[in-house]
């Protein structure tokens, strides 16, 4: 992986990270507004150039926690200290500062040591976090990078359900955080939480404009693609073709093939744009095994 590549500090399932590089290179050049409608985690935004950003999820958690890092890139000490605050009060291991962790349990549990440290004070800060229907940026981001595989999610009461992972706040986790403060100073960023729907009818777009779109992959199958069904895979693609007939690029990342399914409204579809094989690398979490993926990313220009 080029080490010129910025990670998002969210981890966020689905980011690009490992397939930036690739993807980068197809953009164009000179983007003026740069739109995405569903920017996930914002490794994308985080490596691209543009004049201004309009960045959306419907997941107003995420986009409150990415405006808590817009906020604090002016003062990031005050950030770090927050979270150490909150470390220290619910005795979570910091491997980026030191290491707590007792040899004992790491001789018992070589492999999963960090979850069986930090599982009390992980179930203590979600019991917090429960507590209140409006939910702190802060402790969700905490509860986030302790959970896991570093995901997001909520019962149907609304409450944060996922287990401790075997995971720590490291070094990793802060360089993508000082990244992530770095690169959005003193830039015009606005975010929003809106239906993708809506977030790409209602904007006017200029030459030069650039929509990037990253939306629920239809054929996969994992947690962030379930609410994803083909009226929305439609509703899009129609979105996008209205786009092209307005003179606006966009560039689309999906599947046409996951294991044994294969995408044919997509494989139609994209027909008539240029499309591009993206070399993906995606692993099971349940099995280590590789998993038999086509992606691609389809672009109008």
């Amino acid at each position: 992986m080029n080490s010129k590549i910025k990670r998002s500090p969210l981890f966020y399932v689905g980011d690009k990270y490992r397939l930036m590089e690739q993807i980068k290179n197809l953009f164009p050049k000179g983007i003026n507004n740069f739109y995405e409608p569903f920017v996930g985690g914002g490794t994308v935004f985080l490596n691209t150039e543009a004049e201004n950003y309009y960045l959306n999820d419907i997941d107003k958690n995420l986009v409150n926690m990415h405006k808590l890092f817009i906020e604090s890139s002016n003062n990031r000490n005050k950030f770090f200290e927050d979270v150490e605050k909150i470390i220290h009060e619910y005795k979570l291991s910091r491997s980026y500062k030191e290491d707590i962790v007792p040899d004992s349990l790491k001789k018992k549990w070589k492999k999963t040591y960090f979850a069986r440290f930090n599982k009390d004070g992980y179930e203590k800060l979600k019991e917090c976090i429960n507590k209140n229907e409006k939910k702190d940026p802060l402790i969700l981001y905490v509860l986030l990078i302790y959970g896991f595989n570093r995901m997001l999610r909520f019962n149907g009461g609304g409450k944060f359900n996922l287990p401790v992972g075997n995971v720590d706040f490291n070094k990793n986790v802060v360089n993508a955080l000082n990244n992530y403060f770095d690169f959005v100073q003193n830039r015009r960023i606005s975010f929003t939480s809106k239906d993708f729907h809506k977030f790409i009818f209602e904007k006017e777009y200029f030459k030069n404009d650039f929509v990037y779109l990253d939306p629920p992959y239809l054929i996969a199958a994992s947690e962030y693609n379930k609410l994803w069904n083909l009226k929305s895979e439609l509703k899009l693609l129609n979105l996008i073709n209205d786009l092209n007939e307005r003179g606006v690029r966009f560039a689309l990342s999906s599947l046409t093939h996951y294991n044994s399914s294969k995408n044919d409204l997509l494989l139609k579809w994209m027909k008539k744009y240029k499309a591009y094989k993206i070399k993906s690398n995606y692993i099971s979490y349940h099995n280590n095994q590789r998993k038999k993926i086509k992606e691609v990313l389809i672009t109008n220009y």
